[in-house]
């Protein structure tokens, strides 16, 4: 599944136990995207690919970051913005998650990226995404223009 070593939980240190429960939601949600990203089904894949569990927690902790969950307030727009979006719909941070994942995944391939080239990625990936959390008519989760990348 792609996690570091043999024991999973090193993996978590950098967002504790919200990576794990992204995987699931994910897992559990949109299981046709999860198994699709999980076993890289789609697009020309490098020989040496991004460890799926890993970069699901990476996802997690810089979608934390992007929003500032750990701030009193958020102060970006993003961040201003997904508070509107939570309160339209209360697993909004869940689905924002699988959608970031399968943005990471397609930056992933557009990139045609390998291994070392994950944080240029996952980078990417925030820029694109503060982008879309930045428009002006974004009011819902589904508002996300990445929202059509998840499959049921």
């Amino acid at each position: 599944m792609g996690w570091q070593g043999p024991n999973p939980s090193t993996d978590f240190r950098g967002c504790g136990f919200v990576g794990l429960e992204n995987l699931l939601f994910f897992a559990t949600t949109y299981p046709a995207s999860y198994q699709r990203l999980l076993l890289k089904k789609q697009g020309m894949r490098a020989t040496w690919e991004y460890p799926f569990a890993v970069a699901g927690v990476n996802v997690s902790y810089m979608l934390i970051q992007l929003l500032e969950l750990n701030a009193e307030r958020p102060k970006s727009l993003p961040g201003i913005n997904f508070i509107k979006v939570l309160s339209e719909h209360e697993e909004a941070f869940d689905v924002l998650y699988c959608i970031a994942f399968e943005m990471m995944d397609a930056q992933w391939l557009a990139m045609r990226a390998s291994y070392m080239q994950f944080k240029d990625v996952l980078e990417a990936t925030k820029q694109q995404l503060e982008r879309e959390l930045s428009l002006e008519d974004v009011n819902g989760i589904r508002d996300i223009p990445a929202y059509n990348l998840l499959y049921k």
